[in-house]
C-alpha cells in the first residue's frame, strides 16, 4: 500500500455541470444507461415501467413497457387486470423487440465473421513473401551481380525476339504488296 501511484476509484461530490457541451454529454451517456438498465428490469423480471425524462434542453425521452397506457392504468389501479387490447398490444411490443433482439444477435455474428475475416486478411498481408523487387536491397555483391545477367539475357532475349517479329511483318506485308 505505501507504493500505490495513484488514489484510485474516490467518491465524486455531486453538482450541476457548468460547460453546456458537457452537460448534454453526460445527460445522453447517462440516459443510455438508465434505458438500458430499466431494459434489464424488464427482461429479468417481467416488470411494467415507465420512465420519463427531459433533457436540458426541453426534449422529452420515455421509455414504457408494455405499453403507455398499460403502466398508467397499473399505477391508477395497481390490482386491476390488463384488458384483451392493452394484453395484445404488449404481446405485440414484446414480439417486435424480440425480432429486433434476433437481427441485433445476427448482425453481432456478421461483425465477428467480418473482424475475424479482416484479422486473418491482415495477417495474410504481414507473412506473405516479399517479391525481388522489395527486396532487391538486401542482395548482397554476388547476387546483385546475378541478377544483373540475368535481366541481361532477359533484355537480349526480348530484343531478338522484338527484331524477329519485325523482320517477319516486314516480309509479309511485301508479299501482300502493301
Amino acid at each position: 500500500m505505501e507504493n500505490k501511484k495513484t488514489k484510485g476509484r474516490q467518491k465524486i461530490p455531486m453538482r450541476k455541470i457548468e460547460s453546456k457541451k458537457a452537460l448534454f454529454t453526460s445527460f445522453s451517456k447517462r440516459l443510455g444507461g438508465l434505458f438500458k438498465t430499466t431494459s434489464e428490469l424488464v427482461t429479468e423480471f417481467d416488470v411494467d415501467i415507465g420512465i420519463i425524462v427531459f433533457s436540458p434542453t426541453g426534449k422529452p425521452h420515455s421509455f414504457f413497457h408494455p405499453t403507455v397506457d398499460a403502466v398508467v392504468s397499473r399505477f391508477q389501479n395497481p390490482d386491476m387486470q390488463l384488458s384483451d387490447d392493452t394484453h395484445l398490444a404488449m404481446v405485440f411490443a414484446q414480439n417486435s423487440v424480440n425480432q429486433l433482439k434476433e437481427k441485433l444477435e445476427e448482425l453481432d455474428i456478421k461483425e465477428k465473421t467480418e473482424i475475424a475475416r479482416t484479422n486473418y486478411f491482415d495477417q495474410l498481408t504481414k507473412s506473405r513473401q516479399k517479391g525481388w523487387w522489395e527486396s532487391i536491397e538486401q542482395l548482397n555483391e554476388d547476387e546483385v551481380s546475378k541478377f544483373e545477367a540475368w535481366l541481361n539475357v532477359a533484355s537480349f532475349t526480348m530484343h531478338y525476339r522484338l527484331n524477329q517479329l519485325i523482320v517477319s511483318f516486314s516480309l509479309g506485308c511485301e508479299s501482300c504488296g502493301v
